[in-house]
């Protein structure tokens, strides 16, 4: 079986608000999963439902074919999860708090806490109370637990909240290495969109409980609007002659002329030519693409703005 997480029309309503509404999705093996939303667009909620610990209104979520509900006990043993914030005993040390784990997942081996450590920079605070640690580190000893009994299915809320940019690195190159070289499927929320772009193989963006797309990483790149950024001395005149040369030009909010054509945009050196040739030599030619943030806030706001 390839497919491992699905869910099939997954509804939450909590009083009036609709947390999650008719959401489908599924996520294959091995395969690193980007769930992106703004606070408050539903992910937590997803999250909390696919791992039971909330009751769906209607529709259901399943791992591994086997639909979650409050009596899914066996699935658990192949399943990671980190959810908001990292859950510890703050008076307990790092090492303690392992060990409970240990215990209460059943597994033998002692040495699996101090591989979890070294993974992920924790030894040198295996005898600090959880209680003191920075955001950071607590967030490195969630995901320590999550990953303490190896499991084949991590699902991560915020992975790399808290954590400074070479911990983030750190985690991303961790992830990476699960599922590309031992099948771990990853379903990561964010709202760190320039992260996971980095990330994961395939993102769905979900805006008010509702999953507006879903696209492989790699076609995205197709997706990013580009534009050729026009500047020169007389930007009055340069807009004239690119208009009198067939180019639908358009003015930017800081000063350069903007062209959005494909033609212009794949062949930046007609314009070059055309306005050295007419004695106005730009200072500024640049193609700029969308990054994912960009992307991700006008998809929704084509679909209905991002009240809320």
């Amino acid at each position: 079986m390839n497919e491992i997480i699905r869910t099939e029309d997954l509804t939450k309503h909590f009083g009036s608000n609709q947390a999650v509404h008719g959401l489908s999705l599924h996520v294959d093996k091995g395969e690193i999963y980007g769930f992106l939303g703004l606070n408050g667009a539903g992910k937590t909620t997803t999250i909390r439902m696919l791992l039971g610990m909330i009751r769906p209104d209607s529709g259901a979520s399943y791992l591994f074919g086997q639909r979650v509900d409050a009596g899914s006990h066996t699935l658990w043993a192949n399943v990671g999860y980190m959810v908001e914030t990292p859950y510890s005993y703050p008076e307990l040390t790092v090492l303690e708090n392992l060990e409970i784990i240990r215990r209460l997942r059943g597994i033998p081996d002692c040495g699996a806490i101090d591989s979890v450590m070294d993974k992920l920079q924790l030894t040198s605070y295996r005898d600090r109370k959880a209680g003191s640690l920075s955001l950071g580190n607590g967030q490195r000893l969630g995901l320590a637990k999550a990953l303490l009994h190896n499991p084949k299915v991590l699902i991560l809320d915020e992975p790399t909240n808290g954590l400074d940019p070479a911990g983030i690195v750190e985690v991303r190159q961790l992830l990476r290495e699960l599922a590309l070289n031992h099948g771990v499927t990853i379903f990561i929320s964010s709202h760190i969109l320039g992260e996971v772009s980095k990330l994961t193989t395939r993102i769905g963006i979900v805006h008010h409980g509702i999953l507006l797309q879903e696209t492989d990483v790699r076609e995205l790149q197709h997706l990013l609007r580009k534009r050729l950024l026009v500047q020169t001395r007389n930007p009055d005149a340069t807009r004239i002659k690119l208009t009198q040369a067939g180019y639908d030009v358009k003015l930017s909010e800081d000063g350069p002329l903007l062209l959005l054509e494909d033609h212009a945009i794949a062949n930046p050196e007609y314009i070059s030519k055309l306005l050295t040739d007419a004695q106005m030599l730009p200072i500024l030619l640049n193609v700029q693409e969308e990054d994912l943030e960009g992307y991700f806030l006008r998809m929704i706001e084509t679909k209905g703005g991002i009240k809320g």
